[in-house]
């Protein structure tokens, strides 16, 4: 019976997805000499903002979603990152293996309004596995299930995620507004004749201060 253990060896900013995503190396090892056939892999991973230290200035920008500071030690708790799957291909050992993770650029989401409210220091991510791995024995191909007990400990740099960002999104913010609110800006923009929404927000702001 195979023993697998996983690792995660660091995370880039994935430079040819077509939208914002991470792409972490998983290590996949096997300690017993086993070969390898195949790894039909499931990991869930999720963030775990009770493990790192938060500024003054984050804990003000987190407030909308942990609440004030002193209910902090009721209100924050893990959130779900993901769910990826990944096919491991067929080893002895050990073998690494590139794993993408979409992120959402929606402030609205929860771990979107995390993300945004870190200046620096590191993401404490918890990677959870379960699927199936198909190995050699001398009887055959033998199946076996990923033990539920196997996870990995990861600190993701909050610069990666920046960076990530700052690819698909530069110098901007994505804002969610319901669809009532952007029909009446679209009204508003053809009526001013802005370029684009960035102008468009500045004339109104402008209008509204009086200035």
């Amino acid at each position: 019976m195979p023993e697998l253990g996983f690792c995660c060896t660091g995370a880039v900013a994935e430079p040819y997805a077509a939208s914002p995503s991470l792409l972490f190396t998983l290590r996949v090892s096997e300690a017993t000499g086993v070969r390898m056939h195949t790894v039909a892999l499931r990991c869930q991973l999720r963030i775990e903002p009770h493990k790192r230290r938060y500024s003054a200035n984050e804990a003000s920008r987190l407030t909308d979603l942990f609440g004030e500071p002193s209910r902090w030690g009721d209100t924050v708790k893990p959130m779900q990152l993901a769910t990826v799957g990944v096919m491991v291909q067929g080893f002895t050992e050990s073998i690494d293996v590139p794993m993408p993770v979409p992120l959402s650029a929606d402030t609205e989401v929860a771990t979107g309004k995390y993300f945004h409210g870190l200046d620096d220091g590191e993401i404490p991510l918890l990677m959870l596995f379960s699927g199936t791995a198909f190995y050699q024995s001398e009887a055959g191909v033998q199946v076996e299930l990923v033990p539920w007990h196997l996870e990995v400990a990861h600190r993701l740099p909050v610069t990666v995620w920046r960076q990530v960002m700052d690819q698909h999104f530069p110098a901007s913010t994505w804002l969610s507004v319901r669809t009532e609110t952007h029909v009446a800006l679209q009204s508003y923009r053809a009526r001013r004749g802005t370029l684009n929404w960035d102008d468009t927000l500045a004339d109104l702001l402008k209008r509204v201060d009086g200035r």
